[in-house]
């Protein structure tokens, strides 16, 4: 189907998922919230792809929230019960968290390509995918600060996680712009490459290698990373213990060596589609 702020391909287990506006600096209109988490909420419920590869059209990566959301009126309390109000905003603004946690809950691993900047909402939605990768002009920017609000669509559960406490500090008091090779420095990005060319390149090499893996696999290293992040050591080994007992495939080990073996690729069953209703 077509949408209003990306274009879609699915090709060799791979899903790519590319901003398309760059004249507006891919910045995040209305429909991309219900658009993005029904696209990778598909891929993942549906099992179309093994890994998806998110990137962007133009100089930029994304300029974050869109002008349009704030000026719909959509954050403004009408004066009669400022209460109220701020009780429903709080609902409007877990439907924003909801559109890059399916990033990070979907089945397969979530790559982002980064040129050019990644600014306000785009610090939130790099740091729900699984890896990072930027070019050498790519820069991060907590922009919420600097326009008198607190970020609140997802950066701070996951930035302080992913880099050491004090940069995460540092980033979201001063709103300052984060270069790549600063990013990688303090484990924001995995990797930065020259250009947007070798950047696209580079990210599509490592989504190539994990689409060549088993796929159930790959998604229980997914759960086992993001179920480790959030519980202690003892209960995500006993959790990786009760995974493995009930989904350790031994065909696919004995796949993995015969195809290594016979010098070809091996060949894995999909993950299986997602029945959300009866």
């Amino acid at each position: 189907m077509p949408y209003s702020c990306f274009n879609l391909d699915i090709a060799d287990g791979i899903a790519h998922i590319r901003f398309s506006r760059p004249d507006k600096f891919n910045s995040f209109i209305p429909e991309f919230w219900r658009e993005l988490p029904d696209a990778v909420n598909d891929i993942s419920d549906n099992a179309k792809a093994r890994v998806i590869v998110l990137s962007a059209e133009g100089k930029h990566f994304t300029a974050g929230m869109d002008i349009s959301v704030f000026m719909s009126g959509a954050l403004d309390a009408p004066p009669e019960n400022a209460h109220v109000a701020a009780e429903a905003f709080r609902h409007h603004v877990r439907a924003l968290q909801e559109t890059f946690s399916a990033l990070e809950n979907a089945r397969q691993p979530v790559l982002a390509a980064i040129q050019g900047g990644a600014v306000g909402a785009g610090v939130d939605l790099a740091t729900a995918c699984d890896c990072r990768y930027a070019s050498a002009d790519a820069f991060f920017c907590v922009q919420e600060t600097a326009i008198g609000m607190t970020a609140d669509v997802g950066t701070f559960p996951r930035l302080a996680k992913l880099v050491p406490e004090g940069w995460a500090r540092q980033m979201a008091y001063t709103a300052e712009r984060v270069p790549a090779a600063k990013a990688k420095e303090i484990g924001l990005v995995n990797d930065v490459f020259d250009s947007h060319e070798a950047l696209l390149a580079g990210v599509m090499t490592i989504a190539e290698q994990i689409a060549a893996h088993s796929p159930l696999a790959v998604a229980g290293c997914k759960r086992m990373i993001n179920y480790a992040r959030d519980h202690a050591t003892a209960d995500t080994l006993d959790y990786i213990g009760l995974w493995n007992a009930a989904m350790l495939r031994t065909e696919d080990i004995k796949e993995s060596y015969l195809a290594k073996s016979e010098k070809r690729s091996a060949v894995f069953d999909e993950l299986s589609k997602v029945k959300k209703s009866l």
